[in-house]
């Protein structure tokens, strides 16, 4: 795929589905995804891929979640508990900070954003889809504890991968001059 059209055309999807990458196309995408900015090369990202038997671990995490809040309905209950099976795998984008007096916690936040767009990016172009969500299960100490994480870890969201079965969205026509100004 032509990597402007790649850019350009992109767009998150409503529905997914089987199949998601192989082991192989997923090395590749890892690959894409290590090639972020990273300012001092700390590489604070890594990331948790969820699919098959793991769905189940990380739905009961979500359920335990919502059972441990108070004043929650049954429907946000199920919601959660039902929220890994939206897409056939997960990606879980882990932000791992590194104490450095020229690097801030938010410059590898950004780092580690920036290794997600690569990956959307990199499934784009093998004919993949994925949506990126966050909410309150991203940032969120508890499902942290839960993967197993550390105090200097946080998840940064949750990236939704497979093939787009339904309606694409449509790519919004945006005017640049909306966006750019010049000095």
């Amino acid at each position: 795929m032509d990597a402007i059209k790649n850019i350009t055309n992109r767009v998150s999807a409503r529905e997914l589905a089987k199949p998601y990458p192989t082991s192989e196309e997923m090395a590749i995408v890892y690959k894409g995804a290590l090639r972020a900015p990273d300012h001092a090369w700390l590489r604070p990202s890594s990331f948790i891929e969820v699919k098959n038997d793991g769905l189940d671990k990380l739905s009961k995490i979500f359920h335990d979640y919502a059972l441990s809040l108070s004043d929650i309905s049954n429907e946000v209950i199920e919601k959660y508990k039902n929220a890994p099976y939206r897409a056939p795998m997960i990606i879980i984008l882990v932000n791992t900070y590194k104490e450095h007096p020229k690097v801030p916690s938010i410059e590898q936040k950004l780092s580690t954003a920036t290794a997600a767009q690569n990956i959307i990016l990199a499934l784009n172009a093998m004919k993949y889809s994925s949506i990126w969500r966050t909410g309150k299960l991203a940032f969120n100490e508890n499902i942290q504890k839960a993967l197993g994480l550390k105090n200097n870890q946080e998840i940064l969201g949750y990236l939704y991968v497979g093939t787009e079965v339904g309606k694409t969205k449509k790519i919004p026509s945006l005017d640049i001059d909306d966006f750019v100004s010049y000095l």
